[in-house]
């Protein structure tokens, strides 16, 4: 068999808009079983969130206005819970922290077992604890009692963060963002960076892109690459 198809993911853990996005993603990898593999890359949109909605929502009500905007956001999406406390009373004060930390999972886990099935599974269960059950996943301690929970090797995780790689793989998250001109969070890079799919993305045009990916250029047809 062909090997899966890499689709680079790009979010921001904070991010609403990737938080609503797990159920299409989850679909995604359900509809394409075996034939893609997502490799999840962080971007930096809330790395000094405060400073960030206090200045870009000052005219809109500051965090209040914004977490008034995540709540009509998430309405719209039922699959999606939100706590009434996420936003209005726990705040994290930046991305930063979860991102290092799951990039320290993240080392662990290829270099260790090969996979990155816990990774996955770690963003997803950290951005849940944030929207749903309005942990602030920027703190240490509700970041390790979770990947506790997960089967995650702490030790292992401790170890990547004192020795610099998981400091490295977030570098080079963000400096691929950059490179990319990734414009937010989230965004589906495919076919070797030639096509972004950025923001609120239905699920029939993301399968669609990817179904051509696929399929490839047919007999007698050329490529435009």
């Amino acid at each position: 068999m062909p090997a899966p198809l890499a689709i680079t993911y790009f979010s921001d853990i904070l991010c609403v808009w990737a938080y609503v996005a797990e159920v299409r993603l989850a679909e995604l990898e359900s509809a394409h079983q075996g034939e893609i593999a997502i490799v999840h890359r962080f971007v930096s949109v809330f790395g000094d969130a405060h400073g960030k909605l206090e200045a870009g929502w000052a005219a809109r009500g500051g965090v209040d206005g914004y977490a008034a905007h995540v709540a009509a956001t998430v309405a719209k999406f039922p699959p999606a819970p939100l706590h009434p406390h996420t936003w209005t009373h726990v705040r994290p004060h930046s991305s930063l922290s979860p991102h290092l930390m799951l990039k320290a999972v993240e080392a662990w886990e290829t270099e260790v077992c090969g996979t990155t099935t816990r990774t996955a599974a770690a963003i997803s269960a950290l951005r849940r604890a944030f929207f749903a059950d309005a942990a602030d996943i920027g703190r240490r301690e509700v970041q390790l009692a979770l990947f506790a929970r997960l089967d995650i090797d702490l030790a292992g995780v401790d170890i990547a963060l004192a020795d610099g790689r998981a400091h490295a793989r977030l570098a080079a998250d963000y400096a691929l963002a950059e490179k990319s001109r990734i414009e937010g969070s989230p965004t589906f890079l495919l076919n070797e960076g030639r096509q972004k799919l950025y923001g609120n993305v239905g699920f029939r045009v993301i399968s669609a892109n990817i179904r051509e990916l696929l399929r490839g250029p047919g007999e007698g047809e050329a490529s435009w690459c």
